[in-house]
């Protein structure tokens, strides 16, 4: 005889064993966060996601695999309560999840972020009880849900850019019994009708700091968010807002990124082919490899992150063995093609010498010792946003 299926009792169980592994991990060292991990039911905020295949599919792409109750009950549980993302929207559309297709290759839109994450972005941004908090970014509700359970409903409202999502997200906490602050709303503005805030955390990235979040931020509040840029380099940053509206804090150690804020994704740049064309100056030796930006290395997640701040407006992509620079703002290029001899021959056009502008910024990072995100600290003021340290040139972020 088959038991019937019983989600939340099997739910119970695997949140109790989440916590104590998040726990034996480090994650829960506040007590006072452990109460809404084994409470909040992750599994109601992810009726279906995707889940990456063992194999790629056709043309190296990650094949990504539908997962739901009715597809694969044990599966969909255990990974709900489980410390992985989980993708629930590609390119901005919408899944139906009662009749679910496998995909090839996409852009994640919208996912529910690992707990472990969730709980260190919390944990980071000092969130304590009697603290009205701006989330930015709803996603499935998840993260919200811990905030409520931690602070209650009143002191938490939650803005999200893609009304579908929010409308499922707003379902699912409601059924829950949390009743925050909802709003389809661009993160960029923040959202003025409940501020100020507290803390203000932010679960996507922006090229810098929008003001509008300082505006919203008391005196002595803080604000946390990941900087991005168009080279994918990323850093979190703990600002606090200070009396005369200006915000300063240090980076954050670690490699943790977020989905761009759609309004500051990178824009298309066409065929790597056509930029590449018009380069016709001599090639001359690179000083340095582009590995120094791309390689799977904590540190090279931190240089590519300074180096974009030199060439803001750059995007890096590789076809074969050629590494391509293309600015859509000034119409500069750059590639790095080997030379034969386990070096690189760089190629540059336009008025913004691209691989230029990331060499000086390694040269500078190597006379310097090589310093780590925590010597940083980002300074937002009426005339830009600096990031500044005691031994390398000054560097500025994007308009935002």
């Amino acid at each position: 005889m088959t038991m019937p299926l019983d989600p939340e009792a099997d739910a119970a169980r695997l949140r109790g064993a989440m916590a104590e592994d998040l726990t034996a991990r480090g994650f829960l060292d506040d007590p006072a966060w452990r109460a809404p991990v084994e409470t909040v039911p992750r599994h109601r905020f992810v009726p279906g996601f995707y889940l990456p295949g063992g194999e790629r599919g056709g043309r190296g792409l990650t094949v990504w695999q539908p997962v739901t109750a009715a597809l694969d009950y044990g599966r969909w549980l255990a990974a709900a309560y489980s410390d992985t993302t989980l993708i629930t929207q590609f390119d901005g559309n919408e899944p139906d999840w009662k009749v679910p297709a496998e995909r090839h290759g996409g852009a994640p839109t919208s996912s529910s972020t690992l707990p472990s994450l969730v709980l260190r972005m919390w944990a980071d941004a000092d969130v304590r009880e009697g603290h009205t908090v701006l989330e930015i970014g709803t996603g499935t509700g998840y993260s919200t849900a811990l905030a409520c359970e931690r602070l209650g409903s009143g002191g938490v409202t939650s803005i999200e850019v893609d009304g579908r999502r929010l409308e499922q997200a707003a379902s699912a906490l409601h059924a829950c019994g949390y009743t925050p602050t909802l709003a389809v709303a661009d993160g960029l503005y923040g959202y003025w009708p409940e501020a100020p805030f507290d803390r203000i955390v932010s679960a996507c990235s922006f090229r810098a700091v929008p003001p509008a979040l300082v505006a919203q931020t008391r005196p002595g509040g803080k604000i946390l968010l990941t900087l991005s840029g168009w080279l994918y380099g990323c850093a979190r940053v703990l600002l606090t807002v200070a009396e005369d509206g200006t915000a300063e804090g240090r980076l954050l150690g670690g490699t943790v990124s977020f989905m761009s804020a759609r309004t500051h994704a990178a824009p298309a740049f066409g065929n790597p082919a056509h930029w590449a064309a018009e380069l016709t100056g001599e090639p001359r030796a690179a000083r340095h490899a582009p590995e120094r930006i791309t390689a799977a290395t904590e540190e090279a997640f931190h240089l590519r992150f300074l180096a974009q701040s030199a060439v803001r407006d750059a995007q890096l992509v590789t076809v074969g063995d050629v590494v391509h620079l293309v600015d859509v703002v000034s119409g500069s290029a750059a590639t790095l093609t080997p030379d034969g001899d386990g070096g690189r021959e760089v190629r540059e056009g336009g008025p913004v010498r691209l691989w230029e502008g990331v060499e000086r910024v390694l040269d500078a990072y190597d006379a310097a010792g090589g310093p780590g995100p925590e010597t940083f600290t980002l300074c937002v003021h009426e005339d830009g946003q600096h990031l500044r340290h005691p031994r390398l040139p000054c560097l500025s972020l994007p308009s935002p």
